[in-house]
């Protein structure tokens, strides 16, 4: 787990949160001494819904405070259940003419506090009734008899699910009953690769680096089950969905699914995910789904819709939409459900709804696979003999063979430099492109005709389509200029040999360079070693004396400061102090290639 904070102690660290969360909506009130968020424009004359617990599970649930979804939130310390008499505050905080439903996820702490705020409240001659959600499947019906199911992420859908149909009209005790429905058609479990960290304390439960845990629960208890070694992401996704789909499953088979039901997915990143991660992840999930328990949820939520500070984990959540109407006796039809869930709010839901509203069925709702497109079909310009440079295909080879395979032994020195000095992505740029090109020639004959305007347009495309970043973007212009500057001088190859049109066509690759990058030999680029290679043919020089100039311009990039891309932003690029820096890995790598282009020719 990361023990790294912004923040080292707790001291006043929730109400100093949420005075920044509520910057979200400037209508939003803050009672900082009770931790209350409170929407002071919510009607009297709609049902108001109150949630909350304990901190460390933002946005949950302040970032939920706004129309249609919840009037009030209350926090408590971090993992810990607010006080019945911030729970008060709550609930005064929106007086309603038609009463108060406060929703609580199935928690002892929670449980206790906000029954007894409920029950002050009804003393007190108010209407107000509690509901406790529940959907964990992990811990089974036999070791959860006494205590009902845990609460996860599911909660935040049923309250936004109320919300709605508290604006709609709904008495407390409609809400209550739909709310009741609603959580009994989930069915959630987490998975967790680490613990989560809390500022200011000590260490504890993390898991083995070959572990990974199923039934996490989001304040940092212990799961239900350790897996080692570690499953692969399909393998655990395949592990949490045979805990929440297998209605063989006496133990768990909490909820009964039919072919055509229409369903919803809740991904909820506990905090500690990367949202590239959080992305692969629905995708498996939604792919799984379809193939093995036949379900394609009508809706998709999916970021950190109730978070556990900083733990690497998720939750999964499948609510069947079809099973509430089929349950309900038709009372909560499956275009209302769906309705509520996609009445518009001004809070932060709205960045995990996206825009999915206007989709009333299974049966409207485009289908995935359609989103996904093939690009047009590409049509490669055949080369001109005319204007082709030719070769011996033994040569041309062997030439190629050569420096791809320098490129790729060289890759860990050029990604190890560039992660000192950037963003470590230059070596495994460079060993992708060879690779691509050493599969051109061993698989497609790339060679066989000697033509190096083919090896050069073949070079144009593996770079737009398999190399990114700045180094792809330079080579990319620079082998599509010199390809045509090639092309357009293929005369001088007559006249002075192959060496005058080489050195035309680079030094006007470079001349088309400089319209893009102001990169000039000093700067510690890719360009310390261009340049020179090129200036020392157009000066007449052998290959040899290029190459000569090539490798005296990447050695020196060791003495050089960098002066363009983000090494420039970087503490060692920038000392003065430092008498020698690694080489510029671009610079380098170039170097490498044209050396092992040299030593093919000889």
């Amino acid at each position: 787990m990361s023990k790294a904070h912004l923040f080292s102690s707790l001291d006043g660290l929730v109400p100093k949160s949420l005075k920044g969360l509520i910057t979200y909506n400037p209508r939003l009130n803050l009672d900082a001494t009770n931790r209350v968020v409170f929407d002071p424009s919510h009607p009297p004359s709609q049902v108001c819904i109150i949630s909350g617990g304990g901190s460390g599970h933002e946005p949950a649930w302040s970032g939920y405070v706004g129309s249609n979804l919840l009037a009030a939130s209350v926090a408590g310390d971090v993992f810990a259940s607010p006080s019945t008499k911030q729970i008060l505050a709550a609930v005064n905080s929106v007086p309603s003419e038609k009463g108060t439903l406060l929703v609580i996820t199935n928690y002892t702490g929670d449980c206790l506090h906000f029954g007894l705020a409920a029950e002050k409240t009804k003393a007190g001659g108010s209407q107000c009734r509690m509901l406790i959600c529940g959907d964990d499947v992990s811990i089974g019906r036999t070791n959860g008899a006494l205590v009902g199911r845990r609460g996860l992420a599911a909660q935040i859908g049923v309250l936004k699910i109320l919300g709605a149909a508290s604006a709609e009209g709904l008495s407390v005790d409609e809400l209550f009953d739909l709310g009741t429905e609603v959580t009994r058609q989930i069915v959630s479990i987490a998975a967790t690769l680490d613990h989560c960290h809390v500022p200011g304390r000590t260490e504890h439960g993390a898991l083995g680096e070959d572990e990974v845990e199923i039934g996490t629960g989001p304040h940092n208890e212990p799961g239900y089950r350790k897996l080692s070694p570690k499953p692969s992401a399909e393998g655990l996704v395949k592990e949490v969905l045979r805990y929440c789909m297998d209605e063989g499953d006496e133990d768990r088979g909490y909820v009964h699914f039919e072919e055509g039901d229409e369903t919803v997915l809740m991904v909820s990143n506990f905090g500690g995910m990367s949202n590239l991660e959080l992305g692969g992840l629905v995708d498996e999930l939604l792919n799984q789904l379809e193939s093995d328990w036949k379900v394609e949820p009508v809706r998709v939520y999916a970021g950190c819709l109730e978070t556990s500070l900083n733990a690497p984990a998720f939750s999964v959540s499948v609510l069947n939409v079809s099973a509430i109407a089929r349950t309900s006796g038709g009372k909560y039809a499956v275009d209302k459900v769906l309705g509520y869930l996609d009445l518009k709010t001004d809070t932060m839901w709205e960045g995990f709804a996206g825009h999915q509203s206007g989709v009333n069925s299974a049966k409207e709702r485009r289908k995935r696979r359609e989103q996904v497109v093939q690009p047009p079909a590409e049509t490669r310009r055949p080369v001109d003999d005319a204007k082709d440079l030719k070769v011996d295909p033994a040569t041309l080879e062997k030439m190629i063979r050569t420096a791809c395979e320098a490129v790729n032994t060289a890759e860990p020195d050029l990604t190890r430099w560039d992660t000192i000095m950037g963003d470590g992505d230059c070596g495994l740029t460079l060993q992708t492109g060879a690779l691509a090109l050493l599969e051109a020639v061993d698989k497609h004959g790339l060679a066989a005709k000697g033509s190096v305007v083919e090896v050069l347009t073949e070079l144009e495309d593996i770079v737009e389509s398999k190399m990114g970043g700045t180094l792809g973007g330079i080579l990319g212009i620079f082998f599509v200029s010199m390809r045509t500057a090639l092309e357009e001088n293929i005369g001088l190859a007559k006249e002075g040999g192959p060496l005058a049109v080489w050195a035309k066509a680079i030094s006007s690759a470079l001349e088309h360079l400089r319209t893009y990058t102001p990169a000039k030999v000093g700067d510690r680029t890719v360009m310390d070693t261009l340049i020179p290679f090129s200036g020392a043919l157009r000066e007449g020089k052998d290959f040899k004396g290029g190459v000569e100039a090539a490798v005296a311009g990447a050695e020196k990039t060791k003495t050089l400061r960098p002066r363009l891309g983000r090494a420039t932003y970087v503490g060692i690029g920038v000392d003065a102090s430092a008498k020698e820096l690694p080489p510029d890995p671009g610079a380098w790598g170039a170097m490498v290639a044209i050396m092992a282009l040299e030593e093919a020719l000889h």
